[in-house]
């Protein structure tokens, strides 16, 4: 039987350790405004961002959970936006570790890709996150919990944070806005599996969820793999 090219380039992914679980939601509301440039060039460490602020591929690139959702095809439509909600704030730092200083809550690792519908990477993407605390409390004042971190030449990305606690009227939910470079930025909203107040969450979409597993350390790891316009 023939091979395709985007069995090619699905088996090219895997062959990598990528994560492969595309996120599909159809909630069909609009983005909204482009994040707001970078306010320092460097990462939580302090290390000096390049000319398009991204992190090394080494320090960006994980492996995802063990076990993952069924992978649809790149060729679906992008992952639509969802609604940015009330409590974003532009010129997030550069940092990976968005649970620096936290003390309290799950551990959370999440890792995954940025690919384009024609299931290619996209290299240097920006990944903004920002999110409520474990007792469902956001930082309006600093940026706690909120960071940006950008993909590496796979269309990888890694961040480290906590399981987000319950907002009045929302289950557990992390926002991201995702943007190519040179590209218009989509925001949408990760959902976590088996959560009780998902059925009553009005925002809430299951094809928005994250792959979800025990750490072996401790704490949870989940996927997503953000799929942006060609």
């Amino acid at each position: 039987m023939p091979i395709s090219r985007r069995d090619l380039i699905l088996g090219g992914l895997a062959a990598t350790g990528l994560p492969l679980v595309l996120g599909a939601c159809r909630s069909g509301e609009s983005a909204l405004a482009p994040a707001a440039p970078d306010p320092t060039g460097t990462t939580s460490s302090g290390a000096t961002l390049s000319s398009a602020g991204a992190a090394s591929s080494t320090t960006q690139a994980a492996a995802g959970p063990a076990s993952l959702a069924p992978t649809p095809a790149c060729g679906d439509d992008p992952t639509p936006a969802q609604t940015e909600g009330p409590y974003f704030t532009s010129g997030s730092p550069a940092k990976a570790d968005l649970a620096a200083g936290v003390t309290d809550g799950t551990p959370l690792a999440l890792t995954g890709t940025v690919l384009t519908t024609a299931c290619q990477p996209v290299r240097q993407a920006k990944l903004d996150f920002w999110q409520a605390d474990d007792d469902g409390v956001y930082d309006n004042q600093g940026y706690r919990l909120r960071g940006h971190v950008f993909t590496d030449d796979q269309g990888r990305y890694q961040i480290t944070t906590v399981l987000p606690g319950l907002y009045p009227g929302r289950t557990r939910h992390v926002h991201v806005k995702a943007q190519a470079p040179g590209g218009s930025p989509l925001t949408t909203q990760l959902y976590f599996p088996g959560e009780a107040a998902n059925a009553r969450d009005g925002i809430y979409r299951k094809e928005c969820e994250v792959a979800l597993s025990e750490a072996a350390g401790g704490g949870k790891q989940a996927s997503f793999t953000f799929v942006l316009p060609a």
